[in-house]
């Protein structure tokens, strides 16, 4: 029934479409390449989400989202500038019929400029969307940023830290693209590369064709992980527990077998001659969604005034538990939104994503009383296999002892 309601919907959206196109020009074959694209991306939606045997947010589904997005977003816009237009047709020929009632009662024929305006605007999202499945999704930026700390151990002034978020490697298509973005990654030479979940969408064989390349991940002290709210395999029908268990316990090896050091609630320390700072990771915790991260037994043995990094998937984790801890963690780093992929961002001037109504804390740095939080964008995609706006992100943190400058 669901199905039936969405494509009656679509339909009706078409429709106006349709007018739209009618009404600008006179070319029949114009609608007939139209109607035929348009109802091919509906079949080839219906056609991936009811095949019985395909599970999960494969590559192909991800492409069945992305091209009906690309079509759907343009009729939104058909029908509000032309629906707009019907009513004002009906009130004018309402006035005209009492107005003038010897005279026939017509409805005022469509404007073209109307759907002139209406074409160019609907335009406007429908290349945005295609551009960000082609190029979009790989066009990895670099963002640094600079915190200071009072109580930073002085032998870690300076010390930088790469973070990347959500690679949804059942996604990726391109080994080429993939391979820029990790040696893009390894030219930060930071001290630590941290990942923040999410290594796939759904099952850890996904992660077959893409272990080598991500093992090339380099840093002095290593690379630390943990898991996010897709790898447990929750978004999958599975045949037993066991199989489920499974899949995790595989997901798990791989982190090892890449050279990660996974965290499940656990931390290490890394030591500069006599100072240390500690790598605090937690299990999946989010408002929301799977909650079994456990912060006392990962930081179990920490005190207050140690220095800490937590890596931590979900940042409602911080909003809800971590930013009033009571041991402190100085640093928190999280992914999870990916900024929904979709947004409007002018660095350091304004920022906007329709996440940011279901995310107080979505993307970039935020502060509270000496403690902070990074929401890393994600360095691949989900569901739409693009991004406007959003760009994959490998964040760059540097450490520096002291107060911030004025």
């Amino acid at each position: 029934m669901r199905w039936i309601i969405f494509v009656i919907i679509y339909i009706v959206l078409d429709i106006y479409a349709y007018q739209a196109f009618k009404t600008v020009t006179r070319h029949s074959w114009i609608y007939i390449i139209y109607l035929a694209l348009s109802l091919g991306v509906l079949a080839y939606l219906l056609y991936q989400f009811n095949v019985p045997e395909k599970q999960g947010l494969t590559g192909a589904r991800s492409y069945a989202i992305g091209f009906f997005l690309a079509f759907f977003a343009p009729k939104l816009i058909f029908f509000v500038l032309l629906f707009g237009e019907d009513l004002v047709r009906l009130v004018v020929s309402g006035f005209q019929k009492i107005a003038h009632t010897e005279q026939e009662y017509a409805l005022p024929s469509r404007r073209r400029f109307i759907s002139q305006i209406a074409l160019g605007i609907a335009a406007i999202p429908f290349a945005s969307l295609l551009y960000g499945m082609y190029h979009g999704r790989y066009n990895y930026k670099v963002l640094k940023y600079v915190l200071h700390f009072e109580d930073l151990p002085a032998a870690f002034d300076g010390y930088k830290i790469t973070q990347i978020s959500d690679i949804h490697s059942g996604s990726f298509d391109n080994p080429e693209k993939i391979k820029y973005g990790i040696d893009l990654i390894n030219e930060q030479q930071s001290d630590a590369i941290m990942f923040t979940g999410d290594l796939v969408n759904n099952t850890a064989s996904e992660m077959d064709d893409w272990k080598e390349v991500f093992g090339t991940l380099s840093a002095k002290d290593g690379v630390f992980s943990v898991l996010g709210n897709h790898d447990y395999g929750d978004y999958v029908n599975w045949e037993s527990a066991a199989a489920k268990k499974a899949n995790l316990d595989a997901l798990k090896a791989v982190h090892g077998e890449m050279g990660w050091n996974l965290l499940l609630d656990d931390h290490k320390k890394i030591a500069r001659g006599n100072d240390s700072i500690a790598i605090v990771g937690v299990e999946n915790w989010g408002a929301g969604f799977k909650q079994v991260g456990d912060l006392d037994r990962a930081a179990s043995g920490l005190t207050e005034k140690e220095f800490k990094i937590l890596l931590s998937h979900d940042p409602s984790h911080w909003q809800e538990k971590v930013r009033k801890d009571e041991k402190k963690f100085h640093i928190t780093l999280s992914g999870h939104t990916h900024g929904m992929q979709f947004g409007i961002e002018i660095p350091g001037w304004f920022k906007w994503s329709p996440v940011q109504y279901r995310y107080e804390y979505w993307a970039g740095i935020y502060e509270e009383a000496g403690r902070f939080l990074n929401v890393n964008r994600g360095f691949g995609f989900l569901a739409y296999p693009g991004r406007v706006g959003i760009w994959p992100e490998v964040s760059v943190i540097e450490l520096r002892k002291g107060s911030k400058p004025v």
